[in-house]
């Protein structure tokens, strides 16, 4: 693993990193977390009886959206070509969570770990947005990155 920060040049200023060089690959990030909250919360977004709709499909839609506008609100990350970007939702009663996981993928000089992130977390924010009229203790949490493969650096996975 690289042990030195990679935004920041020789004098420590932040830079984008050049990845001219770069072979392309296919690279693909998966990052997974969950959104606490209180059982009738759940219950409506699973029965679907939420007034603003299909609140886990919003979601859904939201975080591709985000996948794709990574670049505009992380200042250093490349804009990339993203070749495919799914989320997926599971709800768990005996928790009073929806989990989420969200799938980037590219062809490319550089990874979609951050395009995975941003894809999961904006997900989940939709869900507190869409929900927060009935339940505003909802938790977002355990926001991680799971995997990723393709590049110089290859594949990784989470361990634990």
């Amino acid at each position: 693993m690289n042990d030195e920060l990679t935004h920041f040049d020789a004098r420590g200023q932040a830079h984008m990193v050049d990845v001219g060089a770069k072979n392309e690959t296919h690279r693909i990030a998966v990052a997974s977390g969950h959104i606490r909250m209180q059982p009738s919360t759940l219950q409506l977004i699973i029965q679907g009886g939420h007034k603003k709709g299909d609140v886990l499909g919003i979601a859904r839609i939201a975080g591709i959206m985000a996948a794709k506008r990574t670049a505009d609100l992380v200042p250093l990350c490349h804009p990339i070509p993203l070749t495919h970007v799914s989320i997926e939702f599971e709800t768990d009663t005996t928790e009073c969570m929806v989990r989420a996981s969200a799938r980037a993928e590219t062809r490319g000089q550089t990874g979609v770990e951050m395009e995975a992130l941003c894809a999961l977390q904006n997900a989940l924010l939709t869900i507190y947005d869409m929900c927060k009229a009935v339940d505003r203790g909802m938790v977002i949490g355990e926001v991680r990155l799971e995997h990723k493969s393709g590049g110089k650096s290859g594949e990784w996975n989470r361990s634990e």
